[in-house]
């Protein structure tokens, strides 16, 4: 079923897939590749912004989801804003060609250098705590045009994975709303700052339900309201509510929708939607994710205790989350030939392993899968964001290419989106370039 309950999803996907063997962009010259459908992000952009429409919004794509620079820029020519969270992804994003004043810059580290850069060129800016708000106070002229806010953390409590849960009573986000004293603090530093007119406020991401995020929105509108209303203005005139809408990993339907969060969000935060707070979301996973897949070789088949493995290419470096943490991020893995076309038949319990060397590279346990065999491929779905996007160099792995598709009209054409890492550009990260300088030290003491 595709994500509009219609049955021709998979006949397309599949299209897909042998159009890219075919291509030769994966198989034996290319054993692990990943891929962006192009239309499925209009689609979802699509979806997103049509959920907000009538609202002052500004939707800001996380650049962690997917920090690759084509992909940044097409968010862009689609009129989002971009979240970064270190110096790395401002850069991404300014090269992708995102207006300052479209940037927010989040971060619960930013050094002074960091945070002069984000002044001086007019991103946005979420403090983290008050101290950062004291590094600010030493840069804000009558110039700065950026638009300045802090975070807070409504401590409204943790989602079913902790990792991914920001909002918990002792979370490293924020400035703790329900810790004592910390409420009035933050009004006062709103009253000492007049240039202080952002509220930013996050949950967490999947595993958080909606109702949850929608409770933490509440504290921030809550507390916009207060602040407001003690210093006798409307200074506070933005809520940067964050990203967090979880995606489904069962299947090809999206759930939860955007529309599905707007309606919690009208439910339980309505006067968010009267126009007095002008919007900022920081949507990321939830809009890449089911936009992408991985193709990995299968170069060996073994059994072990019985068991069957199939070792691909697709490990820890380009499934990262799901090798670590298999039971909170499970991926759907599927079983192609050699051509490109979808394996039928018996299945058979298989563990599908990874090519890092670590016993617990594997991206999926005791799956039931139709019998792969050396020459196969295997497909993990749903891995738009955080997994080809964000390599793990284990093993000095390279970095896989990532192609853009687009099959809306007759066959499917693919654009690249990053070119795979080179043996020779492996080395070069390595420090090839300081082969000598240990061998020189111990030249300078004499050994």
């Amino acid at each position: 079923m595709n994500r509009y309950g219609q049955p021709s999803s998979e006949g397309r996907f599949d299209r897909v897939v042998r159009a890219a063997v075919e291509a030769g962009l994966t198989g034996a010259a290319h054993p692990v590749a990943g891929f962006i459908d192009i239309d499925g992000v209009h689609t979802t952009v699509g979806e997103l912004q049509s959920a907000f429409e009538g609202v002052a919004v500004l939707h800001a794509f996380a650049a962690k989801a997917c920090p690759l620079v084509p992909v940044l820029r097409l968010l862009a020519a689609r009129g989002l804003g971009c979240e970064v969270a270190s110096p790395g992804e401002l850069a991404q994003a300014l090269a992708a060609g995102f207006p300052a004043e479209r940037i927010v810059l989040d971060s619960p580290a930013k050094t002074r250098a960091e945070l002069a850069e984000a002044l001086g060129l007019g991103v946005a800016v979420n403090a983290d705590n008050l101290d950062e708000l004291k590094r600010i106070d030493e840069l804000v002229t009558p110039q700065t045009a950026s638009v300045l806010g802090i975070r807070v953390n409504p401590q409204v409590g943790a989602g079913s994975i902790i990792a991914m849960s920001t909002a918990s009573a002792s979370s490293k986000f924020g400035v703790p709303l329900a810790d004592p004293g910390m409420r009035d603090e933050v009004v006062s530093a709103f009253a000492a700052r007049p240039w202080l007119t952002r509220l930013h406020v996050h949950v967490g991401s999947q595993g958080c339900p909606l109702e949850l995020i929608a409770e933490g929105v509440r504290a921030a509108y809550e507390l916009a309201e207060e602040i407001n209303a003690a210093v006798g203005r409307r200074q506070v005139t933005s809520l940067d509510i964050g990203g967090g809408l979880p995606v489904n990993f069962d299947d090809d339907s999206v759930r939860p929708s955007y529309t599905e969060y707007v309606a919690v969000l009208r439910a339980r935060v309505p006067e968010l939607f009267s126009g007095r707070y002008s919007l900022v979301t920081e949507f990321g996973r939830s809009l890449l994710a089911k936009n992408g897949f991985i193709a990995a070789l299968v170069e060996y088949t073994k059994a072990a205790d019985g068991r069957r493995i199939a070792i691909t290419h697709a490990g820890a470096q380009t499934a990262t989350r799901t090798v670590f943490m298999p039971q909170e991020w499970p991926l759907r893995v599927e079983a192609y030939d050699a051509g490109g076309r979808r394996r039928r038949g018996r299945e058979l319990v298989q563990d599908v392993a990874g090519p890092c060397c670590f016993a617990g590279d594997v991206v999926a346990h005791g799956r039931e899968l139709p019998e792969l065999t050396e020459g196969d491929l295997v497909v993990l779905r749903d891995t738009g964001a955080y997994y080809f996007s964000s390599h793990f160099s284990y093993n000095s792995l390279p970095r896989p290419a990532v192609h853009g598709f687009s099959s809306a009209g007759d066959g499917t054409v693919f654009v690249p989106i990053r070119t795979a890492q080179s043996t020779a550009e492996v080395v070069a990260e390595a420090g090839a370039e300081h082969r000598d300088a240990l061998l020189a030290l111990n030249s300078a003491e004499g050994r």
